[in-house]
């Protein structure tokens, strides 16, 4: 008898995340709701050398000090990818000017694209894994660590901090992000989930 292991093994996948995903929907429906709202930055350095990603930080401030993007009147997410989007072109030049000035000559590309993040913790707040929208910033070979935040909400330079998820998002919703150490269990079961869903994504 001959044996699909192959096409068992993308069964029993399937199967698990029905399973996970039936064990976490309440849950998973906060986590997308938080997902559809949410702007991040995620900037990628040339590579894990001290000096690139020293860079990538510079070049983290001048974006985040520079003003181009401002999300006041943005009230939705769609209204801030176009304003990121309009700002391309001028982080774009921030960005080549710092790395310049830092005296180097790498490449840079901004784009805003969905992006798949891990679990993250961020000061006062955490993110659970999966898809997002985000203003990319790819610096020469983009092969180092990250560094990511929210940029609408605008909570990379805000004083208030997560609390003005509140805003943009379901009631309720924010409250896992403020409060992650009630959930970690779940996280970590949706990032599992996410995972697995990447997976069988690209088959």
């Amino acid at each position: 008898m001959h044996i699909n292991f192959k096409r068992l093994g993308i069964s029993f996948l399937i199967a698990l995340i029905i399973c996970v995903s039936a064990s976490v929907s309440g849950f998973e429906a906060k986590c997308e709701d938080l997902r559809d709202n949410v702007l991040r930055l995620h900037i990628l350095a040339n590579s894990d050398s001290e000096s690139d990603q020293a860079l990538k930080l510079k070049v983290r401030d001048a974006v985040l000090e520079s003003g181009v993007v401002s999300f006041e009147k943005c009230t939705n997410l769609s209204e801030a990818k176009k304003t990121a989007e309009d700002a391309i072109g001028k982080i774009e030049k921030i960005a080549e000017k710092t790395i310049t000035e830092a005296g180097f000559n790498y490449s840079v590309e901004v784009k805003v694209d969905k992006s798949y993040f891990n679990t993250r913790v961020y000061d006062d707040f955490t993110l659970p894994a999966g898809v997002y929208d985000a203003l990319i910033v790819k610096i020469g070979k983009a092969e180092g660590k990250n560094w990511w935040c929210v940029m609408f909400p605008s909570l990379c330079v805000s004083a208030a901090g997560g609390e003005e998820l509140n805003d943009y998002v379901e009631k309720g919703t924010a409250k896992i992000a403020l409060q992650p150490q009630k959930f970690q269990i779940r996280f970590k079961t949706v990032e599992i989930y996410e995972e697995i869903k990447k997976f069988l994504s690209n088959k």
